[in-house]
């Protein structure tokens, strides 16, 4: 099951003294804060959670899947994410 963001809202407006409203408010805010740090080319670390990070990647050869044609992919940037040790821990201590 995948936790959506007006999940995350629900959680935070039952577990802390938040209105529904601002609930949403800080949750929007933060993913804003998030994207904006990264369309900055900046990186994102949360402690105890992970680092969002932007790549570069260069220009590379490719195929279309659907006709087997060979193409070039230009380079772009991407965001990857590597958890923390404290988060690997955890979702591993589970198994």
């Amino acid at each position: 099951m995948t936790l959506t963001k007006a999940q995350i809202v629900d959680i935070i407006h039952e577990d802390l003294p938040f209105p529904k409203n601002k609930s949403t408010e800080v949750v929007e805010g933060l993913i804003e804060i998030i994207k904006r740090t990264l369309e900055d080319g900046e990186d994102v670390l949360i402690s105890g959670f992970g680092k969002f990070c932007v790549k570069n990647k260069r220009e590379r050869r490719g195929r279309n899947p659907a006709t087997g044609d060979d193409l070039i992919l230009s380079q772009r940037k991407v965001v990857t994410f590597k958890c923390s040790g404290k988060l690997r821990e955890k979702i591993n201590s589970f198994t």
